[in-house]
């Protein structure tokens, strides 16, 4: 579990962890939520907001009760998770489920402030989001059921005249796959099947392709464009689609190819820990000022010295700096960066591009704050949650020693490295596939 913290004092939030693009090209996981009307309570007062306008709620919870909830796009049902937590803070303190940590730990104590988070760190917490993720899955499994025994079935074809009526939404589905070479998928891993040929048939109507979703001035135009261009089908990329597919509801924060491509077996068979087969697929590392990507950490160090003239290696000789102590400020000029603000002299501007236009103009590019500025607990935790170039930072055997008496007992939340074997018995997936066979 990783997550970002926010800077409240500059008003600078970030309500969810950042992510480098795996690949040049935007890959994001599912969003699995469609609209709703429910209602988000405050976890300590009667304040409320749409489900739609979670961040405007998450906000409050960070800047009026210093308290964040980590991971909140991984929660399957989040209006019943904050009621849950709501009641549980009227039985028992905020402080016996959250981690404290504390802000300009090294500054004057007037200026210090408790933050609470609230994770899947703690075990009651971890319980609840693995119940409602399995009710949610039953839910959608309940759904289509619903829809394969629903006899009031009626739809034309939407590139034909064929009526289909009664049971007989998947003899549909298989029709324009057999006839028009159209094919959303085999009939059992989709849900939500009327909604779906809705937004399909919604489209066609309105003379957009179904594939790159360009319009056209008639329905002549657009059958010949998606004919020649091979576009009668949908593109997989479209997360618009992902609520549609069972298989994007098994694992919460998994797209339905990283699903795809896992070895079902390894549910089944519960005494395989044979690992000799596994590959490990190569981690780009990206620029700390730029979108440039190495998969090796030498090169990545290289274009950032050339390119900018910045170099890593001679400030943590110059500054003697800890292995942590990197983290923190790679992390620090993460943030600075994202938010637009030069982490030299802390000016802030209007776009990304300006304010590396300013570092590399002012020579600001090897120029840090006081030590004070960023050596902050704040910047353990990471602005990208995947950022490769944290992995690659010096450390030495008397790091571990010095960052413990330096920390003045400040707590870290360490990842939660659970036992594999552990891990394969509890899944909810694995479950329900046990309880469905007996």
């Amino acid at each position: 579990m990783r997550y970002i913290f926010c800077s409240v004092l500059q008003k600078d939030s970030i309500l969810e962890p950042l992510c480098f693009p795996e690949q040049q090209d935007d890959s994001r996981a599912p969003s699995l939520h469609h609209p709703s009307s429910e209602l988000l309570v405050c976890l300590f007062c009667s304040e409320s907001a749409p489900l739609l306008q979670k961040d405007v709620l998450l906000k409050h919870l960070l800047i009026e009760h210093k308290l964040v909830i980590g991971d909140v796009k991984l929660i399957a049902d989040l209006p019943e998770y904050m009621l849950y937590w709501k009641g549980r803070f009227l039985e028992q303190p905020v402080t016996d489920f959250c981690s404290v940590i504390k802000t300009n730990s090294t500054g004057p104590v007037e200026k210090q402030e408790d933050y609470y988070l609230l994770c899947d760190v703690l075990p009651e917490d971890r319980v609840l989001r693995e119940k409602l993720q399995q009710k949610r899955l039953e839910e959608i499994l309940e759904q289509q059921q619903k829809e394969r025994d629903d006899s009031s079935f009626h739809r034309l074809c939407m590139f034909c005249s064929e009526e289909f009526t009664g049971n007989r939404w998947s003899s549909l589905l298989n029709h324009m796959a057999r006839e028009h070479s159209f094919s959303i998928g085999l009939p059992d891993n989709i849900v939500y099947c009327n909604q779906f040929l809705d937004t399909l048939q919604h489209k066609l109507d309105n003379l957009q392709c179904l594939y790159c979703e360009k319009t056209f001035r008639d329905k002549t135009t657009l059958k010949d464009h998606m004919r020649k261009k091979a576009h009668r089908r949908i593109n997989a990329n479209n997360r618009e689609y992902d609520r549609f597919y069972v298989i994007n509801y098994l694992e919460l924060g998994k797209t339905w190819e990283e699903v795809q491509s896992e070895d079902d077996r390894e549910l089944v068979d519960d005494n395989d820990d044979d690992w000799s087969d596994w590959q490990a697929h190569p981690v780009s590392a990206v620029c700390l000022f730029c979108d440039h990507q190495s998969e090796t950490m030498d090169q990545i160090y290289t274009h950032m010295k050339e390119a900018h003239g910045f170099d890593l290696h001679k400030l943590r000789t110059e500054l003697n700096l800890r292995f942590y102590q990197q983290v923190k400020l790679v992390n620090f000029i993460r943030r600075q960066i994202h938010q637009s603000r030069c982490y030299g002299c802390q000016e802030k501007f209007d776009s990304r591009a300006d304010v590396l236009q300013h570092i590399m103009t002012e020579d600001h590019v090897m120029k840090l704050p006081g030590m004070s500025t960023w050596d902050q607990p704040q910047y353990y935790f990471p602005t990208y949650e995947n950022d490769a170039l944290l992995c690659t930072l010096s450390d030495s055997d008397d790091d571990e020693e010095d960052e413990k008496s330096h920390s003045d007992g400040i707590p870290v939340i360490a990842e939660d490295i659970s036992n594999l074997r552990a891990l394969k018995q509890t899944s909810v997936l694995n479950q329900l596939l046990k309880n469905r066979s007996t």
